[in-house]
């Protein structure tokens, strides 16, 4: 039965965080000398905090320690347009961008997708760019999943929303008992690499500023930047690499790290143990060693090691759908631009901040079709599918094939949307896939940002955007009709 009064009281929480994140960069404006937007962060954080805290009161008698399945995908939905409205007030402030295109980048952040509608980001206030990067940093693990891990209060039901939140097809591998102590750990794991990542910039070359921010969006993998320019900008292949790292370790199942960390050194062997690492590594090595030839030999860079450099570098960014730049992808080759759509789609490992198919999904519908090309020759010949040399069950595998089935037909249903808006096809391809995979860049019309977008096409975007990192089916479930019914 759905409640609606314990989903509003739920949503007081994201509301509540929203005002403290905005409270802390308004003070963070003052110490960084931005006095003259501090106001920007202060004025729509007060209105928060007291109408969480007014929504908390008027339902207080409201019980939430028993979250139902349905509130908990209801929550998780509204949690991400909620805190997309919210996150946009300075943006819509500071920027005078209309307030579509705001929620836009705001949702963008949250969703760790990094697609933007702005520009001259070289000019802008330091508070105001940290802003953007914590947004992403925030949101990588999911909005859903802080709220558990801070909140004890969802000690019994918590874990439906960690299900509702979480992407990838398996859900029940828990790293305890208690669930806010999975989110603390997952959480504690997230932080440990994020600081790596950020000492490591430093020391390669980045200010601290720009090292900060910038491990913000490698670890979350969005892919934000506090340049222009990107990851270009600081002109450094040993930066480059030190990216390919940390947006790999992103894009690799949370549970993994911790069990790994838990091991100290003789625990790195759990990732060429566990199948879904395996594989997602050897086709990162394999994609980034053919996308450098094919650049090498077509003179697109005069030495192998920078067409190798340059190449890895974008493969690990559009696979792990961080979507940093450090070339100027329209000066190659035309067919580079849809191999690289197509890693987008491949995307990251389960559990993980990465967006795209998943590979644990792409390693099973290839075990699929492989059984029934199998089966071809054998027809009576019964064929398990193993993943992990555990048969995987049927409904797991429907639930596989469906969701690729969903992935072609939102894709198809999309890109005609946004041509219909008067955009190309290409641009609106290109569109679609970056926000349904929370990849961020684009091509066409959109390779800059995504500024030619009509207001319509920006909103069917950030449908796009939810859709993508709820993984469809639970923005999806409620769209039926018996969802609603008690």
């Amino acid at each position: 039965m759905i409640n609606p009064k314990s989903t509003v009281r739920l949503l007081s929480m994201p509301i509540l965080w929203m005002g403290v994140v905005q409270f802390s960069f308004g003070i963070l404006s003052l110490f960084l000398f931005d006095d003259h937007i501090s106001r920007l962060f202060f004025r729509p954080a007060i209105i928060m905090l007291s109408f969480s805290f007014l929504l908390s009161f008027y339902f207080r008698k409201e019980k939430i320690e028993n979250v139902a399945f349905k509130d908990a995908l209801i929550f998780a939905t509204l949690t991400w347009f909620v805190t997309g409205i919210l996150g946009a007030l300075p943006i819509y402030s500071f920027t005078h961008v209309n307030f579509s295109d705001a929620v836009f980048e705001s949702i963008s952040a949250l969703t760790t997708t990094g697609a933007t509608v702005l520009s001259n980001l070289d000019t802008m206030p330091p508070s105001f760019l940290m802003y953007r990067q914590f947004l992403q940093w925030m949101g990588g693990l999911g909005v859903v999943i802080f709220v558990v891990a801070v909140l004890p209060m969802l000690n019994v039901g918590g874990m439906r929303l960690l299900k509702a939140e979480t992407p990838g097809p398996i859900k029940d591998d828990k790293l305890s008992p208690r669930i806010t102590k999975t989110a603390h750990y997952l959480w504690g794991v997230y932080l440990s690499i994020t600081i790596l990542c950020a000492i490591s910039y430093y020391v390669a070359g980045m200010s601290l500023f720009d090292a900060i921010g910038h491990s913000f969006t490698t670890v979350s993998t969005g892919g934000f930047s506090t340049h222009d320019a990107s990851m270009w900008y600081f002109e450094s292949h040993s930066i480059l690499m030190i990216a390919n790292i940390f947006m790999l370790l992103g894009a690799i199942n949370f549970g993994l790290h911790f069990r790994v960390f838990q091991r100290s050194a003789k625990g790195v062997k759990l990732y060429i143990q566990d199948e879904e690492a395996r594989t997602f590594l050897l086709i990162v090595l394999f994609l980034g060693s053919v996308l450098g030839l094919y650049l090498y030999k077509t003179n697109t860079y005069p030495s192998l090691a920078s067409s190798v450099s340059f190449a890895l570098f974008h493969v690990v960014s559009f696979i792990t759908s961080t979507g940093y730049g450090a070339a100027d992808l329209g000066a190659w080759p035309a067919a580079t631009a849809l191999f690289l759509v197509f890693c987008a789609y491949l995307g990251g490992c389960s559990g993980s901040t990465a967006g795209g198919n998943k590979i644990i999904r792409d390693i099973i519908t290839f075990k699929v079709i492989r059984r029934e090309i199998q089966q071809l020759s054998h027809p009576r010949a019964v064929i398990p599918i193993r993943y992990q040399k555990k048969a995987v069950s049927s409904d797991v595998t429907n639930a596989i094939m469906a969701f690729m089935s969903l992935v072609v037909l939102t894709t198809v249903v999309f890109t005609l949307l946004l041509i219909m808006t008067g955009l190309d096809f290409w641009t609106s391809f290109t569109a679609v896939v970056a926000c349904i995979n929370v990849l961020g860049p684009g091509f066409g019309e959109v390779s800059s940002n995504f500024q030619p977008v009509s207001d319509i096409g920006i909103w069917l975007l950030n449908v796009a955007m939810i859709l993508g990192r709820l993984e469809y089916f639970t923005v999806l479930a409620m769209l039926l009709p018996h969802f609603w019914k008690i």
